[in-house]
């Protein structure tokens, strides 16, 4: 297998390695899991240490970060200031927060003495995606290591400029590496390390889930999204049209956690949508380094092509497109923001994650029939609720299968919130106290 990073635009090869062997990857494990062993035993607050260390080198280089995401991923140069920027604050969250939430805790039994301790798994396995290579990767290991862990990063194969940039930064005193392994000896390296975190497709986390459960090894995975933005009758119209757009194109729509289904009350479907068209003819199509782009390509041309398949195939369902929709002679992996109307549930972009600058747009008679409409998919990560009755908006929010639900704003992710779904959106928890937990063992301590 190789690891071959392209320019977004120029098609220019930018980074090429081939993968290692099993052998290869023994050894290293091998040595990461002495080094574990030792970081393990050191105080929390010495980790840390090594932690702000870390952060002070990315922020020193994050322009130079920022602008290799840009050119490797293809997304706006802002935008991937954004992800070093976030990167960053979330080391420097954890500092403040980890040793508090992972210090031992006693509880009041007949013992003498009883505690909960949080103590590391050892030596964590993480697949990881090429839409954010910076961010995805240190919200899962941060918190890993905070708790003593090991980490070993396999990066998507075109995305391994960045990467590798990243571990250059990384050095040799914390045990956080960059691990080059072919896809086919993924389940190997499962089989030998005592953890595994995905991100990515529910396809390939079904796949790693049943490799981890083969080996009994816990995981944790955060899978795709195909989110609902309900407008309901009583909203903002112009704040909704504008969170929906900037949702759904923002990143090139290549985000899970994007707004993919906009639910509309009838009332209110026809200024919603000429507000949302105003708003898309506003985005510029361009090269992501440049300030006035806001739509820039996507990362790959087979991403694209399939994006056309899905809309080709709502149309030849009877769905009908009010802007995009099409592959533009433009150099580069461009498509065009994409509005979908009267979408046959018998579609794909009704039933699948649809990856990429096309918003399904649908329409329900009362509050409740949004939600139904919200929860009719087979994935669970976010949600969104725009109304002015926000105590209704909360009884509806409990009513959604989602993992987070937004009130008057489009799904993110925060800090200080876990972060994750349920249904084919995956399981487990990243982010906030809640993202500690995720792999450590939680052992209990009992004296007579």
């Amino acid at each position: 297998m190789l690891y071959i990073s392209h320019h977004a635009i120029s098609d220019e090869i930018l980074f090429e390695r081939e993968s290692i062997t099993p052998a290869v990857f023994l050894q290293q494990y091998h040595e990461i899991a002495q080094q574990q062993h030792d970081f393990a035993q050191l105080d929390i607050t010495k980790r840390i240490d090594l932690l702000l260390i870390l952060a002070d080198r990315l922020e020193a280089a994050k322009s130079e970060l920022a602008y290799q995401i840009c050119i490797e991923v293809g997304r706006c140069l802002r935008e991937c200031e954004a992800e070093v920027n976030k990167s960053i604050a979330l080391i420097r969250y954890y500092a403040q927060v980890a040793p508090e939430y992972l210090a031992d805790k006693t509880i009041n039994t007949e013992a003498s003495l009883s505690q909960v301790r949080f103590e590391a798994l050892g030596v964590v396995l993480a697949v990881m995606p090429w839409n954010y290579p910076l961010w995805q990767v240190v919200r899962f290991a941060i918190p890993a290591l905070c708790a003593g862990n090991a980490c070993l990063v396999k990066p998507a194969p075109s995305v391994g400029k960045i990467t590798q940039m990243l571990f250059d930064l990384v050095g040799d005193a914390l045990p956080f590496q960059v691990t080059w392994l072919a896809h086919d000896d993924i389940e190997t390296a499962i089989a030998q390390t005592d953890a595994l975190a995905f991100t990515g497709s529910t396809q390939t986390g079904r796949n790693l889930a049943a490799m981890a459960g083969r080996h009994l090894r816990k995981s944790v995975m955060e899978l795709g999204g195909s989110n609902a933005l309900i407008v309901l009758a009583d909203a903002d119209i112009t704040a909704a049209a504008k969170a929906a757009c900037y949702s759904r194109f923002r990143d090139a729509g290549q985000s899970c956690n994007a707004a993919k289904r906009l639910i509309v009350q009838k009332q209110i479907a026809a200024p919603f949508v000429r507000a949302l068209m105003t708003e898309c003819q506003a985005l510029h199509m361009g090269a992501p380094w440049l300030p006035q782009t806001t739509l820039p390509p996507l990362h790959r041309a087979d991403l694209r092509d399939r994006l056309q398949d899905q809309v080709d195939d709502a149309l030849n369902r009877g769905a009908r497109c009010l802007t995009g929709g099409y592959i533009p002679q433009k150099q580069g992996f461009f498509y065009p923001a994409t509005l979908l109307d009267h979408v046959s549930p018998e579609s794909q972009v009704y039933n699948e994650e649809v990856f990429g600058p096309v918003a399904v747009i649908l329409y329900a008679d009362s509050a409740k029939e949004a939600v139904d409409l919200a929860n009719d998919t087979s994935f669970g990560l976010g949600a969104s609720i725009y109304t002015q009755h926000t105590a209704e908006a909360w009884q509806w929010a409990k009513q959604l299968d989602v993992g987070s639900v937004f009130i008057n704003r489009h799904t993110s992710s925060d800090l200080r919130l876990p972060f994750g779904g349920v249904k084919d959106s995956g399981f487990g928890r990243e982010l906030s106290e809640f993202g500690l937990y995720q792999f450590v063992n939680i052992k209990t301590y009992w004296q007579k």
